[in-house]
């Protein structure tokens, strides 16, 4: 019970409300830098699609824009549907499916104001005060956020020496008092991506009651054997939720539509704890497009693989310890020195994302952009390979 002079001091005008301590103790989400307003920079912080919208895409919206004074659709029923049908096709098209199995339907499906957004609704659903969240570190720095929202104990399992994930270390990490373990892949800011054999076997180790979220916001960019096949996994596996965004290949950053698939019973959970009308009409309209033109977006993605290879293979012919990618991203891993780096690269045009005592991660721009930065990666060679 507060003393006197405590409620005294509590009623003066001027008194904080007092946030909860694992609010306060949050780390800062750190967005990718930004370019200065008239300075010609690359902007290769964000993991960004080079690559502007569609024509067709954009045309698909001039109806929309009439139609903002009304509310979207809540349940965003034409873009579920649309998702629907587009991850049976793949299924049916899919290796590791069962023969008509993997049907996928609408009640499978829910959608968010990006995959940050439906990343907290699944932990809000299945997480509860005290519950342990086992994830990969370092990965996506909206983890540990989102964990600590939602009250649940962040357990970070380090890397393996390849800056891979290292699933057998994510299964021993796992306790009676674990909710939820989480699989980025391909890894962020890492690059390299788990196979669906692995996969598996972390399934297997894994109590059935504890929720494996597979996060691929960079799905479409992987060309590794023996690739992670969700909707497959989602077959035999109905602790699995896959977590997707337009965000990356789909070029919709700007507009932030992602997306959850999973068990019937799981998607309506989070889909209660969602935000309301958290997509916009706008948002909706552009991905429902941007399905439909899907093949012609793709084609953009093939051209940002064979960018990523190139920079790849140039980078590492320089001498630099790249790890594989199969993101639109590279990563170099210069400890302590990331902060050192990303300056040197800002004050050659170069806006990079920094982790500070990790690494240095740089997406995959168009060949202009790719070119400044192998010229720069050559030029600072020496001075950060001798760290």
């Amino acid at each position: 019970m507060s003393t006197p002079e405590e409620q005294d001091e509590k009623s003066r005008p001027g008194a904080a409300v007092e946030l909860r301590p694992e609010v306060s103790a949050l780390p800062a989400y750190v967005p990718g830098a930004r370019p200065l307003v008239g300075v010609k920079v690359h902007k290769l912080s964000s993991n960004e699609n080079p690559y502007p919208p569609l024509p067709s895409v954009v045309e698909r919206l001039h109806d929309v824009l009439a139609e903002l004074h009304r509310y979207p659709d809540l349940a965003a029923v034409d873009l579920v549907a649309a998702l629907a049908g587009r991850l049976s096709d793949d299924a049916v098209a899919s290796d590791a499916a069962e023969p008509g199995a993997s049907a996928v339907m609408p009640e499978n499906i829910v959608v968010g104001n990006g995959s940050v957004a439906v990343l907290s609704h699944i932990l809000d659903a299945v997480v509860r005060p005290g519950d342990e969240v086992v994830y990969p570190w370092r990965s996506f720095e909206a983890y540990p956020i989102a964990v600590a929202i939602a009250g649940g104990e962040a357990v970070e399992v380090p890397l393996a020496p390849d800056a891979s994930l290292d699933v057998d270390a994510l299964a021993a990490a796992v306790t009676p008092r674990t909710r939820a373990v989480v699989v980025c892949t391909p890894n962020n800011p890492t690059g390299p991506a788990v196979t669906h054999t692995e996969v598996l076997r972390l399934l297997a180790a894994v109590p059935r009651d504890v929720l494996v979220l597979v996060d691929e916001a960079y799905l479409e960019f992987v060309r590794q054997d023996d690739a992670v096949d969700g909707v497959a996994l989602l077959v035999d596996h109905p602790n699995v939720v896959l977590l997707r965004t337009f965000s990356k290949a789909y070029g919709l950053a700007g507009l932030r539509v992602g997306y959850a698939v999973a068990s019937v019973e799981l998607a309506a959970g989070i889909r209660a704890v969602s935000t309301p009308f958290g997509v916009s009409a706008v948002a909706q309209a552009a991905a429902v497009a941007s399905l439909e033109a899907r093949d012609e977006l793709f084609d953009r993605v093939e051209r940002i693989v064979r960018e990523r290879g190139r920079v790849l293979d140039a980078l590492r012919a320089q001498g630099w310890p790249v790890p594989d990618s199969q993101a639109n991203f590279v990563w170099f891993p210069v400890g302590d020195a990331a902060v050192a780096f990303a300056q040197a690269a800002s004050e050659r045009g170069l806006l990079v994302r920094p982790f500070a005592g990790d690494g240095v991660r740089v997406s995959i721009g168009d060949e202009e952009a790719n070119d400044v930065l192998l010229a720069f990666a050559a030029q600072v060679a020496e001075r950060f390979l001798e760290r």
